[in-house]
């Protein structure tokens, strides 16, 4: 019985926010990154925090708008035009969820495609759909770059994708078929989940459910990437992060695996600030 190879994300992630870095030295000028935050939440405050520490570390300029929770939409949408206005800033991140009252879909959509670092403006997941260069989202790039390494070249490969959401699901997918993977995008309502999750050298688990994929719905050998990020009742009444993945079941039986904590969580600020460059590079 062997045990999954652990695809450490900490340490790839690492590695990209060197080369990263390396790369901002050599430009003419600094790219500035501009994080949007609107309210308090806590979670949001500490994504925040670490964006802006790792900006700063691979020497680009961080820009932080902090808005207080009653900010109406206007002023949101200005701000945000505003920095589409900006020449210093190649990169604009508006921290999700928003304050309910405020239409997260409206601002998205008024961000310029070519600063939108995040990903999610409908023009960039058109462009990645039809297979065009495009800004693709954080979360879905760190699990690519993390399958290529230790898989190479993915072609033939049969992926299957555990969710459907246009932060991960979606272009999770499109960007598996550009690597000329077969697909099979799985979700809530798909019909013998386990049996189709059997098929797959690359399930990626991205429903939001703790431990929802055990370790007998995994072909042997197969590569899982797990990009849920739980939270559950731990050891005297303290709480710890899981993943959709029943870790300790799949390991037995995966040939990789990545960890939750420590596997496709850093990648999402290591492709940000990747994604940052490319944008700053686009516009020389």
């Amino acid at each position: 019985m062997g045990d999954a190879q652990i695809i450490d994300g900490k340490a790839f992630a690492a590695e990209l926010l060197k080369r990263i870095g390396a790369e901002v030295a050599g430009l003419k000028y600094q790219p500035g990154l501009a994080v949007v935050l609107v309210g308090d939440d806590p979670a949001s405050q500490v994504y925040v925090r670490s964006k802006i520490k790792q900006t700063i570390a691979v020497g680009m300029r961080s820009v932080e708008h902090k808005l207080p929770v009653g900010t109406t939409q206007g002023e949101l949408m200005a701000l945000v035009a505003g920095l589409n206005a900006d020449e210093s800033v190649q990169g604009i991140l508006v921290q999700l969820p928003l304050p309910g009252h405020l239409d997260s879909g409206a601002v998205l959509d008024l961000i310029d495609p070519g600063k939108d670092v995040d990903g999610l403006h409908v023009v960039n997941a058109g462009r990645l759909a039809a297979g065009l260069p495009a800004l693709v989202s954080c979360t879905p790039l760190g699990c690519l770059l993390l399958l290529k390494d230790v898989l190479g070249d993915l072609t033939g490969l049969e992926a299957v994708v555990i969710g459907r959401s246009h932060m991960v699901g979606k272009p999770v997918a499109q960007l598996l078929l550009r690597e000329n993977c077969t697909v099979t995008m799985a979700h809530s309502k798909t019909r013998n989940l386990a049996q189709v999750c059997r098929r797959a050298d690359i399930l990626v688990a991205a429903v939001g459910r703790a431990q929802m994929v055990r370790g007998d719905w995994i072909k042997p050998g197969a590569a899982v990437i797990d990009v849920g990020i739980n939270r559950v009742a731990g050891e005297g009444g303290k709480t710890r992060l899981v993943g959709d993945v029943a870790f300790e079941e799949a390991r037995r039986v995966a040939g990789w695996i990545t960890p939750v904590p420590g596997g496709v969580g850093p990648m999402t600020i290591a492709c940000l600030l990747r994604n940052t460059l490319e944008a700053a590079k686009g516009r020389i």
